[in-house]
């Protein structure tokens, strides 16, 4: 259910998005979180991120604490 929702998302540029995104929702999965909040934080924080980025969401955001917190609340991460 998660991938088919993140693929139909109209935000998404490609499949190299897609594929960041799918690994971010992998690496939150645990977080106790909704599926829909934790597509729309990856899609979020993917959105924010250059489309020359090497790292990963779930390293990025390590080093991006302003974005993190925006994307949060936006998705509405409790």
């Amino acid at each position: 259910m998660i991938v088919s929702t993140a693929f139909s998302s109209p935000s998404f540029a490609g499949a190299d998005d897609t594929k960041w995104i799918n690994q971010c929702i992998a690496d939150n999965k645990a977080e106790g979180q909704s599926a829909e909040t934790v597509q729309k934080y990856c899609a979020c924080m993917n959105d924010k991120m250059s489309d020359n980025e090497t790292q990963s969401i779930s390293e990025w955001e390590k080093t991006h604490k302003a974005e993190d917190e925006a994307c949060s609340a936006a998705a509405g991460w409790k």
